[in-house]
């Protein structure tokens, strides 16, 4: 049985004791520090893949994006790269949360900066997208939604000129993010990650033709609206995601997350559909190397 992670940051620093070349906007919450204060990124991908699990390391800046792809390269099978800037990265703000505590580092989106990254080892563009939940209440609204949507289009020009998908992080933005990708992307390849919206707009992205991913929050949503959208989205548009060090599943809320942990999103997919996890778990990982242009 084989699983596929198409949302991870191993890049980050949550998985290093020193935090390696990780600036300071991806430091990890508190109390999601490795066991024993070591550096752990290395086993944490070899326990994935040792347990039949690949991922994709997803960059939100140009430091973690370059450390995503240095990662990838280093493995010939089952470790890929996405490349982009996140929305909260293009304000200086504190974000401060539950399962995280930093302050963002303001960049903007220049294609020279990830020309150099782009390999056959990056299968997509991104976390990009918009971020309405973040917005610092010191600034002006307008603008900072302004630069989000500028650094949005950029990338998905970026995406269409390299021919690479797109990995879309979407927080209290559905609307605009769809009228974006209707204007820009549709009919293109591309994935809702994340995705906690209503059935409503699920479909509105799968018109599209995007892909929608899920990850632990589909396994403690108390709402039944995911649920609702697992049982009723095409199953070749269905991804598995973990988003760690976030969002950790259960049995193990309230640590650290990891790739390896895919596996309780797709057991919460075939519970919901009514079939076997390896038939869920098989069909993800076929969906994700048919969107990322994997061979397997």
């Amino acid at each position: 049985m084989r699983f596929f992670d198409t949302h991870t940051h191993v890049n980050f620093s949550a998985f290093s004791a020193k935090g390696g070349s990780q600036p300071e906007a991806d430091q990890p919450p508190a109390g999601a520090k490795p066991s024993g204060g070591k550096n752990d990124r290395e086993a944490t991908i070899k326990r994935a893949l040792d347990n039949q699990t690949w991922m994709i390391n997803v960059g939100t800046q140009v430091d973690t994006s370059k450390a995503a792809v240095e990662l990838a390269v280093k493995y010939p099978e089952g470790v890929y790269a996405a490349i982009g800037l996140h929305p909260i990265h293009t304000w200086q703000q504190m974000v401060d949360e539950e399962e995280s505590h930093f302050k963002s580092r303001q960049e903007k989106f220049e294609e020279k900066d990830y020309e150099g990254l782009i390999s056959e080892k990056v299968v997509a563009i991104g976390e990009t997208g918009l971020d309405y939940f973040r917005i610092p209440e010191t600034s002006s609204k307008e603008h900072v939604i302004s630069k989000q949507k500028q650094a949005f289009v950029a990338q998905i020009s970026f995406a269409k000129k390299h021919q690479l998908s797109l990995i879309v992080h979407c927080r209290d933005a559905y609307e605009d993010v769809l009228e974006i990708l209707k204007a820009e992307y549709a009919g293109q390849l591309g994935v809702i990650h994340s995705f906690t919206d209503t059935w409503e707009t699920a479909k509105k992205f799968l018109d599209l033709g995007c892909y929608i991913a899920f990850n632990g929050i589909l396994t403690f949503d108390k709402t039944g609206r995911l649920a609702e959208v697992v049982s009723k989205m095409p199953f070749d548009r269905i991804l598995t995601e973990t988003d760690a060090p976030y969002l950790t599943p259960p049995p193990f809320r309230g640590k650290r997350n990891e790739p390896s942990y895919v596996r309780y999103i797709a057991q919460k997919i075939a519970e919901i559909r009514n079939m076997d996890t390896v038939e869920a778990a098989e069909t993800a990982f076929n969906n994700a190397c048919k969107l990322f242009k994997i061979k397997q």
